[in-house]
């Protein structure tokens, strides 16, 4: 089977066998018309929306480099705290010496769009330095247009820009490949790898390679995450032979558990609050070495009040505490529609409709849903996003919203 045609919308830029002096050609005509004031005509749809999103940045197509980069000390500290600095080993074998065959250079950047890490063959580092293209450079849309880094950022899945796709006019003798790297426990875009170099070097079979290279990667996060587990489970043994609970890494992961539901995972537990546990109850946490041990605490039903008249709005959730917990607009308009939602929820694309209008937004519902659930721990669910529905929901009404954009919050309840 081709792979996607350029004109599809698929993620491969060209088919075999495209002439890609003509395409590349075609592309740039496309792209100046583009900048004159005509819509975004004849080019892929992901390059499309691209286009739109860094034409509405104010992004200038005259001006290719990133600012910064980034000190030397501050890219050290991301690349240290970086999950993705324990499969290099993989990405390497993987990438770097095809890279350095087909002179590319592949490039693996935190969830920000900051290149920490750069190899490959030395010609193309060198050209990639005059384009700021370095370790420390921050390659998002909004710093420098549309780049298969940034806009796979942005759309949250592989991209693959050929010539005159990147927005920035010095970038059109490139082609690039980059596929998102995601955490396998939790779901969190942790960054993107990217392997780019001259225009006349793009091969469709780059695609499948990038995106071979990063699910190894990720099996390499999990295979860590279960040796961490195994550990933790050996602490767990004495822990819980005191009686019923649950001993659960920082992220939530369970590694063991005794006279209690078995569930894979619960909220990450905090030391200065309870935790609610769907299906258990309300629990305490308690350090231990790796992880926490969770015991549960006599609680009545938690109720959260959702107060919009504070200023600014906040949750409250009462049970066995009670906590209060500051709300920015975002999360306030998340909570509502969750309460009006009941149990049959929301997903992601719901959310982005109610929040701006299309289905767009994926990525950044997903994160400001991840932030949420990191505040309220086990009072939120996922697939689809809800309340929990042991959790009593209260809504004070207020002027918090009255300035919302949001449509969905302006519509008749159901």
């Amino acid at each position: 089977m081709n792979p996607p045609a350029w004109s599809d919308g698929g993620v491969c830029a060209v088919r075999p066998g495209t002439d890609v002096g003509r395409h590349a050609r075609t592309l740039a005509h496309l792209h100046d018309a583009t900048l004159a004031g005509a819509p975004a005509a004849g080019v892929r749809r992901l390059v499309a929306r691209s286009w739109r999103r860094v034409l509405a940045q104010g992004v200038d197509p005259e001006h290719g480099e990133p600012a910064g980069p980034l000190p030397a000390d501050e890219v050290e500290r991301r690349r240290a705290e970086s999950p993705l600095h324990r499969v290099l080993p993989e990405l390497r074998a993987s990438l770097t010496s095809v890279a350095e065959d087909a002179r590319h250079v592949m490039v693996v950047t935190d969830a920000d769009g900051v290149l920490l890490w750069r190899e490959g063959a030395n010609r193309v580092r060198h050209r990639a330095d005059s384009l700021g293209f370095t370790e420390g450079a921050t390659w998002s849309e909004a710093s420098v247009g549309t780049n298969a880094i940034g806009t796979a950022l942005a759309e949250g899945s592989p991209v693959q820009l050929f010539a005159a796709e990147h927005f920035v006019r010095a970038h059109h003798v490139w082609t690039c490949t980059a596929c998102p790297v995601h955490d396998p426990r939790t779901g969190e875009l942790l960054g993107v790898v990217d392997v780019s170099g001259p225009a006349e070097t793009i091969h469709p079979t780059t695609v499948a390679l990038v995106g071979t290279a990063v699910k190894l990667a990720e099996a390499g996060l999990w295979r860590h995450h279960e040796t961490r587990l195994e550990a933790l489970r050996t602490v767990a043994a004495p822990l819980l032979s005191g009686g019923p609970g649950l001993v659960v890494d920082d992220h939530g992961w369970v590694a063991a558990v005794s006279g209690m539901p078995s569930i894979d995972r619960v909220a990450a537990p905090r030391a200065d609050r309870p935790l609610a546990v769907h299906g258990v109850g309300v629990c305490l946490p308690e350090p231990v070495p790796g992880g926490w041990l969770l015991r549960l605490a006599e609680a009545e039903r938690l109720t959260l009040t959702v107060d919009l008249a504070a200023r600014p709005p906040r949750a409250l959730v009462d049970g066995t505490t009670r906590w209060v917990h500051p709300l920015s607009l975002r999360h306030a308009e998340l909570l509502v529609l969750l309460a009006r939602a009941g149990d049959r929820g929301l997903d992601a694309g719901a959310l982005s409709a109610a929040l701006y209008g299309d289905r767009d937004h994926l990525v950044t519902v997903r994160a400001e849903m991840s932030r949420l659930r990191r505040t309220l721990g086990g009072l939120l669910l996922a697939r689809p996003y809800r309340i929990a529905g042991d959790v009593r929901v209260e809504i004070v009404e207020g002027p918090a919203l009255a300035g919302s954009t949001a449509p969905g919050l302006h519509r008749p309840e159901p």
